[in-house]
């Protein structure tokens, strides 16, 4: 018998509402054994990130491979990696590991519009960690950065996706949270897949407190795909967690900015196989 385990490599949030706080909470919550290599600190809270501390690259990767070599995870979920040096040493140790489903939410700013990833590393991604990925998620203003694209309409997003698709990731979810749509899609491109896109689609709700939606998504899709659905179910399901979660939680006053998420509306107990 065994746990379902799933790595999150990301930053920290000490306010717990993002980051590797978020992705812990989001992991436990549906069942899996959740395990977390972190790779910065960050100074923030509610109402936004002031400052961020990178961990040494040598550290991040002896973390990741301390892992990897002991307890395989069924999926890798990545949040913030801020510099070229840290992204080169994760693609290093990563590529030892081609058969773990990487899910990768490629952070740059923060929602304040503090700065998270340097130039040098958005453009090191198509020759890094890309190739890697099975999922990137990027929101809106990240998708016009790794396609160079604007989105103005479903075409749009169509030359955007297979331009990204085209640095070897094998599917993208652009998310539609900051869209100006009466509903919040996200869109699935899939490589070579017929039915793409696929479409999810959840009304958009009245609260602020959407602190960690990002992170909570692609560590839901993370561990539903542990849990071995496939791509487009686990994101289906991971959506309609990250729904509930908003709205489970959007009456409940934390802080005096953009409040968290209740990742622990309906927690699943620790899964055994």
């Amino acid at each position: 018998m065994e746990y379902i385990p799933v790595l999150s490599i990301a930053g920290s949030d000490g306010s717990g509402g993002a980051g590797i706080q978020a992705d812990l909470k989001t992991s436990s919550a549906l069942g899996c054994y959740a395990m977390a290599a972190v790779t910065s600190i960050t100074v923030q809270n509610t109402c936004g990130v002031s400052d961020t501390h990178v961990l040494p690259p040598s550290v991040v990767a002896a973390q990741v491979r301390a892992i990897l070599e002991d307890i395989r995870p069924r999926c890798i979920k990545i949040g913030m990696v801020s510099d070229l040096p840290t992204l080169t040493a994760l693609t290093s140790v990563l590529s030892d590991y081609p058969d773990i489903p990487i899910v990768y939410d490629c952070v740059m700013a923060s929602s304040s519009g503090h700065p998270l990833m340097t130039e040098d590393a958005i453009r090191a991604l198509p020759d890094t960690l890309l190739p890697l990925c099975t999922l990137l998620t990027p929101n809106l203003p990240e998708t016009k950065i790794l396609s160079g694209l604007p989105l103005h309409n479903e075409a749009d997003f169509k030359r955007a996706a297979e331009q990204i698709l085209q640095t070897g990731s094998k599917a993208v979810l652009i998310k539609g949270g900051h869209s100006r749509e009466k509903e919040a899609c996200d869109r699935l491109y899939i490589k070579k897949n017929p039915q793409s896109p696929y479409l999810y689609s959840s009304p958009r709700l009245d609260t602020t407190n959407t602190h960690g939606t990002g992170c909570t998504l692609s560590s839901a899709i993370s561990a539903f795909l542990a849990r071995g659905y496939q791509l487009p179910e686990a994101v289906g399901h991971g959506k309609a967690y990250l729904t509930q979660a908003l709205l489970q939680g959007k009456d409940i006053k934390t802080g005096h900015g953009s409040g968290p998420l209740n990742h622990f509306f309906a927690p699943e107990k620790l899964i055994i196989r």
